[in-house]
């Protein structure tokens, strides 16, 4: 079958169909990533975004149940130059084509993607549709208008668990820390763990007062998708666990949340971080790590000597890592558990761990 890949613009890109026959409509980003494509789609911080990957050959590989950063694909589509159908891999189960049919998640090759990154990366990233039909149609466009952007949109109590659940093994592990789940990738619970933690994941609309009860050693904000300004009960949360002096952590829309809780704004950028070759600079160190990033938007403000801020992003300088000189508090906006890209900054949950270790 054909698809049509539809901007909001008006801007139409003609393929071919590889999933699920079905429309969907969200954000339109790219991720430069050259692996890692399961990763990325079942990564619920992009949940409301068509995903073009720029790698030419998507699907090489297939799909392993062990790859899994959630329990579904989380993307509203998969945008690639070249689907590969027949996949060369031991750990492979099932084709890439058939991983989105049966998560009913439309797919579309065939097209320019150099010329739909550029056009992200010049113009901003746009709302737009995959419609899979033999001819385009009008109301294809008028299907892609109606959709209001991720600005003031709340997704994160929609991913989150909707139960209380611990996470990884318990044995040897001294300290307990609470994980918000705004949709959590599986690669960081297990990093908690290996760090040292007995991990226990709470819903995102847990009342902090209540979960504070167990006396958890420390707490942790997690990724998730949209934007983090409407969250009025998560900047609550992160606002008593810092007044409480208890050791905080947090990743990507975690970091943004403590950000606008310590004070800060966050804004949309114009087409996100995408991608595992970020440089990052790291101001305690001096040193330069590369990091896998996935974000749309971003905390600002200036650096100050009770709120420094300890990483940038060397493409674009925007802020990467927070602090507090008062308070027990590390946020980072990249991610330190890859999955997929580098491991640079992997340090980071060991340094988690040790200020929980300070901290008692």
């Amino acid at each position: 079958m054909k698809a049509f890949l539809v901007l909001h613009t008006g801007e139409i890109f003609e393929g071919k169909s590889f999933g699920y026959e079905g429309t969907e409509i969200g954000e339109v980003v790219f991720n430069t990533s050259l692996s890692g494509y399961q990763e990325i789609l079942t990564d619920p911080s992009y949940r409301k975004q068509i995903v073009t990957l720029t790698y030419p050959m998507i699907g090489n590989y297939g799909i392993s149940p062990e790859d899994m950063e959630s329990d579904r694909v989380q993307v509203s589509g998969l945008i690639c130059k070249e689907y590969v159908p027949v996949p060369s891999n031991f750990r492979s189960t099932e084709t890439l084509a058939n991983f989105l049919k049966r998560h009913k998640v439309p797919g579309i090759e065939g097209i320019d993607t150099r010329k739909l990154t550029r056009r992200i990366r010049n113009g901003g990233a746009p709302n737009g549709g995959i419609f899979i039909s033999e001819k385009y149609s009008e109301s294809f466009l008028e299907e892609v208008k109606k959709f209001p952007g991720l600005e003031g949109m709340d997704l994160a109590k929609v991913v989150s668990t909707i139960k209380k659940y611990q996470f990884g093994t318990s044995d040897d592990k001294p300290y307990k820390v609470a994980v918000y789940d705004y949709g959590v990738k599986t690669n960081i619970l297990r990093c908690l763990n290996q760090a040292g933690f007995q991990v226990t994941v709470f819903p995102a609309l847990s009342p902090i007062e209540e979960v504070m009860r167990e006396n958890f050693d420390g707490y942790f904000l997690s990724n998730g998708p949209g934007d983090p300004e409407p969250l009025d009960y998560a900047i609550h949360t992160a606002k008593k666990i810092i007044e409480a002096k208890k050791p905080l952590f947090g990743i990507c829309l975690g970091h943004q949340i403590i950000g606008l809780a310590l004070g800060r704004k966050t804004e949309k950028l114009k087409f996100g971080h995408r991608g595992g070759n970020q440089p990052v600079k790291n101001f305690k160190t001096g040193r330069v790590e590369i990091t896998s990033q996935n974000h749309g938007f971003a905390v600002v403000g200036e650096d100050s000597s009770s709120e420094p801020i300890t990483h940038i992003n060397l493409n674009d300088n925007t802020i990467e890592g927070i602090a507090s000189k008062d308070f027990p508090v590390m946020a980072v906006q990249y991610h330190p558990e890859s999955s997929p890209g580098p491991h640079d900054a992997e340090y980071l949950f060991q340094d988690f761990f040790e200020m929980v270790k300070n901290s008692k």
